[in-house]
Protein backbone atom coordinates (compact mmCIF):
# COMPACT_ATOMS: atom_id res chain seq x y z
CA UNK A 1 0.00 0.00 0.00
CA UNK A 2 3.11 2.56 0.38
CA UNK A 3 3.31 2.42 -3.09
CA UNK A 4 0.08 3.38 -3.98
CA UNK A 5 0.04 6.30 -1.31
CA UNK A 6 3.52 7.94 -3.08
CA UNK A 7 2.19 11.06 -4.74
CA UNK A 8 -0.46 11.38 -1.57
CA UNK A 9 2.41 11.27 0.64
CA UNK A 10 3.77 14.80 -0.63
CA UNK A 11 1.24 16.52 -0.53
CA UNK A 12 0.27 15.35 3.18
CA UNK A 13 3.59 15.59 3.73
CA UNK A 14 4.23 19.58 2.84
CA UNK A 15 0.46 20.19 4.48
CA UNK A 16 1.50 18.87 7.48
CA UNK A 17 4.74 20.23 7.91
CA UNK A 18 2.74 24.02 7.14
CA UNK A 19 0.46 23.05 10.11
CA UNK A 20 3.01 22.20 12.40
CA UNK A 21 4.78 25.29 11.71
CA UNK A 22 1.94 27.69 11.68
CA UNK A 23 -0.28 25.95 14.53
CA UNK A 24 1.40 27.98 17.37
CA UNK A 25 1.04 31.12 15.39
CA UNK A 26 -2.61 30.37 15.13
CA UNK A 27 -4.78 31.77 17.95
CA UNK A 28 -7.82 32.30 17.56
CA UNK A 29 -10.01 35.25 18.68
CA UNK A 30 -11.89 33.33 21.18
CA UNK A 31 -9.10 31.53 22.49
CA UNK A 32 -9.73 31.89 25.72
CA UNK A 33 -13.01 30.39 25.23
CA UNK A 34 -11.11 27.27 24.33
CA UNK A 35 -12.34 23.71 24.86
CA UNK A 36 -11.02 20.62 25.95
CA UNK A 37 -13.36 18.26 26.37
CA UNK A 38 -13.54 14.60 27.64
CA UNK A 39 -16.29 11.93 28.28
CA UNK A 40 -16.36 9.61 31.14
CA UNK A 41 -17.68 6.08 30.52
CA UNK A 42 -19.93 5.80 33.93
CA UNK A 43 -19.50 1.77 33.34
CA UNK A 44 -15.60 2.11 33.43
CA UNK A 45 -14.15 -0.05 35.57
CA UNK A 46 -10.93 0.93 38.42
CA UNK A 47 -11.17 4.68 36.83
CA UNK A 48 -13.17 6.97 38.94
CA UNK A 49 -14.10 10.48 39.28
CA UNK A 50 -11.64 11.41 41.37
CA UNK A 51 -8.88 9.81 38.64
CA UNK A 52 -9.64 12.68 36.27
CA UNK A 53 -6.65 15.42 36.13
CA UNK A 54 -9.24 18.09 35.58
CA UNK A 55 -6.81 20.52 35.10
CA UNK A 56 -6.24 19.14 31.38
CA UNK A 57 -9.77 19.74 30.57
CA UNK A 58 -12.56 22.49 30.43
CA UNK A 59 -15.42 20.02 29.92
CA UNK A 60 -15.98 16.69 31.31
CA UNK A 61 -19.68 15.08 29.89
CA UNK A 62 -21.01 12.35 32.11
CA UNK A 63 -21.94 9.07 29.42
CA UNK A 64 -24.60 8.49 29.49
CA UNK A 65 -28.50 8.77 30.93
CA UNK A 66 -31.35 7.61 29.04
CA UNK A 67 -34.99 8.86 29.36
CA UNK A 68 -37.59 6.03 29.72
CA UNK A 69 -38.87 4.76 26.34
CA UNK A 70 -42.20 5.52 26.71
CA UNK A 71 -42.56 8.73 29.08
CA UNK A 72 -39.49 9.78 27.39
CA UNK A 73 -38.32 11.34 31.17
CA UNK A 74 -35.40 10.46 33.11
CA UNK A 75 -36.00 7.70 35.79
CA UNK A 76 -33.28 8.21 37.85
CA UNK A 77 -32.52 5.24 40.13
CA UNK A 78 -31.38 5.56 43.94
CA UNK A 79 -27.75 4.42 43.01
CA UNK A 80 -27.39 6.44 39.95
CA UNK A 81 -28.61 9.27 41.73
CA UNK A 82 -25.16 8.70 44.29
CA UNK A 83 -23.10 8.20 41.71
CA UNK A 84 -24.14 11.53 39.56
CA UNK A 85 -24.05 13.40 43.02
CA UNK A 86 -20.54 12.15 43.54
CA UNK A 87 -19.32 12.82 39.99
CA UNK A 88 -20.26 16.46 40.02
CA UNK A 89 -19.21 17.02 43.74
CA UNK A 90 -16.15 15.14 43.34
CA UNK A 91 -15.33 17.26 40.03
CA UNK A 92 -16.15 20.59 41.30
CA UNK A 93 -13.78 19.91 44.37
CA UNK A 94 -10.88 19.33 42.26
CA UNK A 95 -11.25 22.34 39.68
CA UNK A 96 -14.43 24.37 40.29
CA UNK A 97 -13.56 25.68 36.96
CA UNK A 98 -14.51 22.84 34.73
CA UNK A 99 -17.86 22.44 33.07
CA UNK A 100 -19.67 19.34 33.72
CA UNK A 101 -22.71 18.46 31.52
CA UNK A 102 -24.42 14.73 31.31
CA UNK A 103 -24.81 13.08 27.92
CA UNK A 104 -27.54 11.34 26.86
CA UNK A 105 -27.75 8.41 24.61
CA UNK A 106 -24.66 6.84 22.91
CA UNK A 107 -23.77 4.31 20.59
CA UNK A 108 -25.61 1.82 22.77
CA UNK A 109 -28.46 3.18 22.78
CA UNK A 110 -29.33 4.01 18.88
CA UNK A 111 -31.21 5.67 17.05
CA UNK A 112 -35.18 4.35 17.57
CA UNK A 113 -35.63 5.55 21.02
CA UNK A 114 -34.80 9.14 19.68
CA UNK A 115 -36.22 9.21 16.66
CA UNK A 116 -39.78 8.43 18.55
CA UNK A 117 -38.73 10.94 20.89
CA UNK A 118 -38.33 13.74 18.48
CA UNK A 119 -41.76 13.09 16.27
CA UNK A 120 -44.26 14.96 17.82
CA UNK A 121 -44.12 18.28 20.39
CA UNK A 122 -45.38 16.50 23.42
CA UNK A 123 -42.81 13.34 24.07
CA UNK A 124 -40.30 16.34 22.99
CA UNK A 125 -41.38 18.70 25.76
CA UNK A 126 -41.43 15.70 28.28
CA UNK A 127 -37.62 14.84 27.42
CA UNK A 128 -36.79 18.73 27.68
CA UNK A 129 -38.63 19.48 31.04
CA UNK A 130 -36.97 16.54 32.48
CA UNK A 131 -33.52 16.84 31.09
CA UNK A 132 -33.52 20.13 32.74
CA UNK A 133 -34.68 19.37 35.77
CA UNK A 134 -31.96 16.36 36.11
CA UNK A 135 -29.55 18.96 35.10
CA UNK A 136 -30.48 21.38 37.91
CA UNK A 137 -30.82 18.58 40.82
CA UNK A 138 -27.81 17.26 40.01
CA UNK A 139 -25.09 20.07 39.67
CA UNK A 140 -25.01 19.60 36.20
CA UNK A 141 -24.08 22.90 33.81
CA UNK A 142 -25.31 21.57 30.80
CA UNK A 143 -26.52 18.78 28.66
CA UNK A 144 -25.50 16.42 25.57
CA UNK A 145 -27.41 14.88 23.38
CA UNK A 146 -25.65 11.71 21.97
CA UNK A 147 -28.51 10.51 18.54
CA UNK A 148 -26.51 8.22 16.79
CA UNK A 149 -28.12 8.86 14.35
CA UNK A 150 -31.06 10.43 12.60
CA UNK A 151 -31.69 7.60 10.04
CA UNK A 152 -33.91 9.87 7.78
CA UNK A 153 -34.54 13.21 6.42
CA UNK A 154 -37.59 13.47 8.92
CA UNK A 155 -35.82 12.61 11.77
CA UNK A 156 -33.59 15.50 10.13
CA UNK A 157 -36.69 17.80 10.61
CA UNK A 158 -37.62 16.80 14.47
CA UNK A 159 -34.19 17.75 15.34
CA UNK A 160 -34.49 20.69 13.98
CA UNK A 161 -37.59 21.44 16.31
CA UNK A 162 -35.98 19.52 19.22
CA UNK A 163 -33.58 21.79 19.26
CA UNK A 164 -35.05 24.64 19.01
CA UNK A 165 -37.87 24.21 21.43
CA UNK A 166 -34.98 23.00 24.08
CA UNK A 167 -32.97 26.08 23.58
CA UNK A 168 -36.20 28.10 24.27
CA UNK A 169 -37.11 26.06 27.81
CA UNK A 170 -33.37 26.14 28.63
CA UNK A 171 -33.79 30.27 28.55
CA UNK A 172 -36.98 30.37 30.06
CA UNK A 173 -35.98 28.12 33.04
CA UNK A 174 -32.61 30.09 33.41
CA UNK A 175 -34.61 33.88 33.32
CA UNK A 176 -37.07 32.48 35.96
CA UNK A 177 -34.78 31.04 38.47
CA UNK A 178 -32.10 34.35 37.55
CA UNK A 179 -29.52 31.04 37.34
CA UNK A 180 -26.90 30.96 34.17
CA UNK A 181 -28.76 29.14 31.33
CA UNK A 182 -28.17 25.45 30.60
CA UNK A 183 -25.37 24.53 27.67
CA UNK A 184 -26.67 22.61 24.88
CA UNK A 185 -24.47 20.71 23.33
CA UNK A 186 -24.64 17.19 20.69
CA UNK A 187 -21.93 14.90 19.49
CA UNK A 188 -22.61 14.29 15.63
CA UNK A 189 -21.57 12.50 12.75
CA UNK A 190 -18.28 12.97 11.67
CA UNK A 191 -20.28 14.50 8.66
CA UNK A 192 -22.91 16.93 8.23
CA UNK A 193 -24.27 15.47 5.19
CA UNK A 194 -22.31 12.81 3.92
CA UNK A 195 -23.75 8.99 5.66
CA UNK A 196 -23.01 5.72 4.52
CA UNK A 197 -25.96 4.05 4.67
CA UNK A 198 -29.31 4.87 4.57
CA UNK A 199 -31.13 7.19 2.43
CA UNK A 200 -29.71 11.03 2.10
CA UNK A 201 -30.03 13.34 4.55
CA UNK A 202 -27.99 16.55 6.19
CA UNK A 203 -28.10 17.92 9.72
CA UNK A 204 -30.04 20.52 10.35
CA UNK A 205 -27.32 23.48 10.15
CA UNK A 206 -29.54 26.27 11.30
CA UNK A 207 -30.84 25.19 13.74
CA UNK A 208 -27.59 23.57 15.00
CA UNK A 209 -26.07 26.37 14.51
CA UNK A 210 -28.13 28.89 16.54
CA UNK A 211 -29.64 26.67 19.15
CA UNK A 212 -26.69 24.62 20.22
CA UNK A 213 -23.31 25.83 21.92
CA UNK A 214 -21.25 23.50 20.23
CA UNK A 215 -21.12 20.14 18.53
CA UNK A 216 -18.72 17.28 19.18
CA UNK A 217 -17.63 16.00 15.74
CA UNK A 218 -17.22 12.07 16.24
CA UNK A 219 -13.76 12.35 14.03
CA UNK A 220 -13.19 8.32 14.61
CA UNK A 221 -14.62 4.86 13.62
CA UNK A 222 -14.11 5.35 10.12
CA UNK A 223 -13.36 1.86 10.13
CA UNK A 224 -14.05 -1.38 12.60
CA UNK A 225 -14.72 -4.40 13.07
CA UNK A 226 -17.48 -3.78 10.92
CA UNK A 227 -14.98 -4.33 8.09
CA UNK A 228 -13.48 -7.58 8.66
CA UNK A 229 -11.74 -8.06 4.88
CA UNK A 230 -9.31 -4.68 5.30
CA UNK A 231 -7.26 -2.61 7.86
CA UNK A 232 -8.00 0.70 7.84
CA UNK A 233 -7.18 4.17 9.64
CA UNK A 234 -10.53 4.33 12.13
CA UNK A 235 -9.42 7.95 12.80
CA UNK A 236 -7.58 9.03 9.66
CA UNK A 237 -6.37 12.93 9.10
CA UNK A 238 -6.70 12.59 5.28
CA UNK A 239 -7.78 10.21 3.23
CA UNK A 240 -6.55 9.65 -0.58
CA UNK A 241 -9.18 7.22 -1.67
CA UNK A 242 -12.50 8.83 0.12
CA UNK A 243 -14.08 11.29 1.94
CA UNK A 244 -13.10 9.21 5.05
CA UNK A 245 -11.30 11.01 6.98
CA UNK A 246 -11.17 14.19 9.68
CA UNK A 247 -10.06 16.86 6.99
CA UNK A 248 -13.49 15.99 4.77
CA UNK A 249 -15.59 15.77 7.87
CA UNK A 250 -15.05 19.02 9.79
CA UNK A 251 -15.17 20.71 6.13
CA UNK A 252 -18.30 19.57 5.60
CA UNK A 253 -19.34 20.98 8.76
CA UNK A 254 -17.57 24.50 7.56
CA UNK A 255 -19.54 24.13 4.08
CA UNK A 256 -22.99 23.50 5.99
CA UNK A 257 -22.43 26.93 7.83
CA UNK A 258 -21.98 25.80 11.11
CA UNK A 259 -19.70 28.72 12.68
CA UNK A 260 -16.00 27.20 13.22
CA UNK A 261 -16.52 28.68 16.99
CA UNK A 262 -19.13 26.12 17.48
CA UNK A 263 -16.94 23.38 15.79
CA UNK A 264 -15.17 20.54 18.52
CA UNK A 265 -12.84 17.95 16.75
CA UNK A 266 -13.12 13.99 18.01
CA UNK A 267 -9.91 12.62 18.94
CA UNK A 268 -10.26 8.82 20.33
CA UNK A 269 -7.94 7.41 23.38
CA UNK A 270 -8.58 3.43 21.80
CA UNK A 271 -7.34 1.74 18.71
CA UNK A 272 -9.14 -0.43 16.08
CA UNK A 273 -7.47 -4.08 15.67
CA UNK A 274 -6.99 -6.55 13.04
CA UNK A 275 -5.51 -10.17 12.25
CA UNK A 276 -4.12 -9.91 8.66
CA UNK A 277 -4.72 -12.21 6.05
CA UNK A 278 -0.69 -12.15 5.11
CA UNK A 279 2.31 -10.81 7.92
CA UNK A 280 3.73 -9.49 4.85
CA UNK A 281 1.10 -7.33 3.93
CA UNK A 282 0.45 -4.64 6.83
CA UNK A 283 0.13 -1.29 5.47
CA UNK A 284 -3.54 0.90 5.70
CA UNK A 285 -6.07 -1.06 3.66
CA UNK A 286 -4.03 -4.41 3.99
CA UNK A 287 -6.08 -7.72 3.54
CA UNK A 288 -7.61 -9.00 6.95
CA UNK A 289 -9.59 -12.10 8.01
CA UNK A 290 -10.69 -11.44 11.16
CA UNK A 291 -10.63 -8.73 14.52
CA UNK A 292 -8.10 -8.32 15.82
CA UNK A 293 -6.56 -8.89 19.66
CA UNK A 294 -8.67 -7.35 21.98
CA UNK A 295 -9.80 -8.22 25.59
CA UNK A 296 -13.74 -9.01 24.41
CA UNK A 297 -13.31 -9.44 20.94
CA UNK A 298 -14.88 -6.29 20.01
CA UNK A 299 -11.69 -5.03 17.92
CA UNK A 300 -11.01 -2.30 20.51
CA UNK A 301 -8.12 -1.32 22.61
CA UNK A 302 -7.49 1.59 24.54
CA UNK A 303 -4.10 3.66 24.34
CA UNK A 304 -3.05 2.44 27.67
CA UNK A 305 -3.81 -1.14 26.04
CA UNK A 306 -1.77 -0.25 23.02
CA UNK A 307 1.16 0.75 25.25
CA UNK A 308 1.33 -2.45 26.71
CA UNK A 309 0.49 -4.41 23.52
CA UNK A 310 3.57 -2.95 21.63
CA UNK A 311 5.61 -3.63 24.74
CA UNK A 312 4.67 -6.91 25.48
CA UNK A 313 4.91 -8.53 22.06
CA UNK A 314 7.79 -6.04 20.73
CA UNK A 315 5.38 -4.62 17.72
CA UNK A 316 6.42 -2.82 15.27
CA UNK A 317 5.33 0.73 14.63
CA UNK A 318 4.82 2.49 11.85
CA UNK A 319 3.48 6.50 11.13
CA UNK A 320 1.45 6.32 8.03
CA UNK A 321 1.81 10.15 6.91
CA UNK A 322 -0.70 9.74 4.36
CA UNK A 323 -3.41 9.63 6.46
CA UNK A 324 -1.80 10.87 9.62
CA UNK A 325 -1.88 7.65 11.68
CA UNK A 326 -0.42 5.09 13.29
CA UNK A 327 -0.47 1.44 13.47
CA UNK A 328 1.80 -1.25 15.13
CA UNK A 329 1.76 -5.29 13.65
CA UNK A 330 3.32 -7.98 15.31
CA UNK A 331 3.13 -11.40 13.31
CA UNK A 332 -0.82 -11.22 11.76
CA UNK A 333 -2.01 -8.97 14.46
CA UNK A 334 -2.73 -5.32 13.64
CA UNK A 335 -4.05 -2.08 15.77
CA UNK A 336 -4.08 1.33 14.39
CA UNK A 337 -4.53 4.49 16.42
CA UNK A 338 -3.19 8.01 17.71
CA UNK A 339 -0.40 8.65 19.43
CA UNK A 340 1.00 12.15 20.58
CA UNK A 341 2.48 12.50 17.41
CA UNK A 342 -0.39 12.05 15.42
CA UNK A 343 -2.47 14.16 17.77
CA UNK A 344 0.33 16.83 17.85
CA UNK A 345 -0.78 17.25 13.82
CA UNK A 346 -4.33 17.13 14.15
CA UNK A 347 -4.43 19.96 16.80
CA UNK A 348 -2.29 21.90 14.71
CA UNK A 349 -5.01 21.52 11.39
CA UNK A 350 -7.36 22.33 13.61
CA UNK A 351 -6.13 25.39 15.43
CA UNK A 352 -5.53 26.52 11.76
CA UNK A 353 -9.42 25.82 11.07
CA UNK A 354 -10.37 28.20 13.76
CA UNK A 355 -12.11 25.44 15.47
CA UNK A 356 -12.83 26.14 19.01
CA UNK A 357 -11.46 22.94 20.76
CA UNK A 358 -11.24 19.10 21.12
CA UNK A 359 -12.77 16.41 23.12
CA UNK A 360 -11.51 12.82 23.83
CA UNK A 361 -13.68 9.74 23.73
CA UNK A 362 -12.95 8.41 26.21
CA UNK A 363 -11.30 10.03 29.34
CA UNK A 364 -10.23 6.18 30.99
CA UNK A 365 -8.31 5.42 27.95
CA UNK A 366 -5.24 7.26 27.75
CA UNK A 367 -1.85 6.00 29.03
CA UNK A 368 -0.22 8.28 31.78
CA UNK A 369 -1.89 11.00 30.64
CA UNK A 370 0.31 11.74 27.71
CA UNK A 371 -1.97 12.67 24.43
CA UNK A 372 -4.42 14.36 26.92
CA UNK A 373 -1.32 16.21 27.99
CA UNK A 374 -0.09 16.96 24.75
CA UNK A 375 -3.31 18.39 23.55
CA UNK A 376 -3.69 20.31 26.45
CA UNK A 377 -0.23 21.73 26.06
CA UNK A 378 -0.44 22.41 22.18
CA UNK A 379 -4.10 24.40 22.62
CA UNK A 380 -2.59 26.29 25.34
CA UNK A 381 0.38 27.67 23.69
Amino acid sequence: MATEHKTFTLFTFLTVLLVGLTSVMARPSYDNEAMKGAYFPSWAQNFTPSSIKTELFTHIYYAFLTPNNITFKFNIEHSEAIQLVNFTSTLREKNPSVKILFSVGGAAEGPVLFSRMASSPSSRMSFIFSSIEVARKFRFDGIDLDWEFPQTPGDMVNLAHLLHEWRLEVQKEAESTSRPPLLLSAAVYYSADTFLSGPERAYPSVSVSKNLDWINVMNYDYYGAWNTTATGAQAALFDPESNLSTSYGLGSWIRAGVPRSKLIMGLPLYGRTWQLKDPMSHGIGAPAIDVGPGPDRTGVLTFAEVVEFNRERKAKRVYDMATVSVYSVTGDLWVGYDDPKTVTVKIGYARNLGLRGYFFWAVNGDYKWKISKTASKLWSL
